[in-house]
C-alpha cells in the first residue's frame, strides 16, 4: 500500500510538472530518455561521488524492484558513463534532485545481442525512478553511512516482528541479533554451540505460508540432515543463532526479519528481496566437530533455497 501511494505521488509529480512546465524527456548522448525534477539542495553531484539513492524500477506497468521504505542504495559515480545508462545522468544532477529514464528492451537486445536474461522480452519498457538523497566524497563516509541505514532499518523490522508475536500470541525467544525462537521441545541431548557440527531437518516458508525449502518433503528432492558448523558463518545469521538456543533432538520454529536472512538480495524467485522468513527445526544431531568422512548428501546439494549463507 505504502508502495501505492508512492507511486500514485509520483505520477502526480510528474503529470503536474510537465502540465506547467510543458517540458519533454531529453536525451542523453546514448539515446535515453530522461527527466529532471529539481530538489532545493544546490550541491550538485561531483565525479567520482558515493552516490546514495532510493529507486523504483517499473517494467511496463509492473514494479520490477523498489527500495523505497527500505535501506537506501549506494553506487558510485563512474568516470565515464556507459551509453544508455543512468550513468549518463549523474553529471547533470544535484542532491535532493528526481530523475525519470526511460529505456527500450528492443535497444538494449539491439545492443547487446544474447546479453539479455530470458525474463525480459521484445517491446518491454524499463522506467526507473530515481531520488537523490545524498553524495559521498569517499568510500568510508559511504560506508558508514550504509552501516548506520542497514542497523536503523534491522532495528525497525525487529520491533515489526516483536508486535507481529505479540499480536499472534507467540511466545518466542530472542536471538542475540533479533531473530526469535519458538522453542516446541529443547531437547535432551548436548547444547548446539558454536563450533559443534549440527544436522538438522527443516522447512522454510515465507510469512505468507509459501515453502520455499524444505529436506522434509519429497517435492525438493534431497531428503537427508543437513549438516553444518554452528557459528561458523555458514548459515543466514537467524537461522544459525536460533538453532545455538536448542539442544540435541529439539525442536521450534524460528522467525528470521530479512536483514538476518537474505536480505536486499533475496534468493530468487523463491525468496523476494526484503522478505522475511519462518524456518520449522529438529536438531537430529550435535556432534564436537564436522565428520572426517561425512555422507556428500549430507553436505552437497542441500537444495538451491537452503539456509545456508552462500
Amino acid at each position: 500500500m505504502k508502495l501505492f501511494r508512492y507511486l500514485l505521488i509520483l505520477t502526480a509529480m510528474f503529470t503536474f510538472v510537465t502540465a506547467c512546465n510543458k517540458t519533454t524527456y531529453r536525451k542523453t548522448a546514448g539515446g535515453m530518455p530522461y527527466r529532471i525534477i529539481r530538489g532545493n539542495d544546490t550541491t550538485k553531484v561531483a565525479s567520482r561521488a558515493i552516490l546514495k539513492l532510493s529507486f523504483t524500477q517499473k517494467v511496463n506497468d509492473s514494479v520490477y524492484f523498489t527500495n523505497v521504505g527500505k535501506p537506501p542504495f549506494y553506487t558510485p559515480v563512474p568516470q565515464d558513463a556507459m551509453p544508455y545508462d543512468l550513468s549518463e545522468v549523474w553529471q547533470h544532477v544535484f542532491i535532493g534532485d528526481s530523475i525519470i529514464t526511460v529505456q527500450a528492451m528492443d535497444t538494449f537486445m539491439r545492443r547487446n545481442p544474447g546479453q539479455i536474461a530470458p525474463h525480459f522480452k521484445k517491446g518491454d519498457r524499463i522506467v526507473t525512478y530515481v531520488k537523490v538523497l545524498g553524495a559521498f566524497a569517499n568510500a568510508a563516509d559511504a560506508v558508514n553511512d550504509e552501516k548506520l541505514e542497514k542497523e536503523k532499518f534491522q532495528q525497525k523490522e525487529i520491533n515489526e516482528l516483536t508486535q507481529y508475536l505479540k499480536e499472534k500470541n507467540i511466545e518466542t525467544v530472542r536471538t542475540k541479533s533479533g531473530a526469535f525462537l519458538r522453542v516446541d521441545d529443547q531437547g535432551t541431548g548436548p547444547a548446539v554451540d558454536s563450533g559443534k557440527f549440527v544436522m538438522v531437518n527443516y522447512t522454510g516458508t515465507s510469512y505468507s505460508g509459501k515453502k520455499f525449502d524444505s529436506n522434509t518433503d519429497t517435492a525438493f528432492h534431497h531428503v537427508e540432515p543437513y549438516g553444518y558448523t554452528a557459528g561458523a558463518g555458514e548459515m543466514i545469521p537467524g537461522f544459525d543463532e536460533g538453532v545455538m538456543l536448542l539442544n540435541k533432538g529439539g525442536k521450534g520454529k524460528i522467525y528470521v526479519p530479512s536483514m538476518l536472512g537474505y536480505g536486499a538480495g533475496g534468493r530468487q524467485p523463491m525468496i523476494q528481496p526484503y522478505e522475511h522468513l519462518i524456518f520449522d527445526i529438529e536438531v537430529v544431531d550435535v556432534m564436537d566437530s564436522r565428520p572426517v568422512q561425512p555422507d556428500p548428501r549430507n553436505l552437497q546439494n542441500p537444495g538451491s533455497n537452503a539456509p545456508g549463507n552462500n
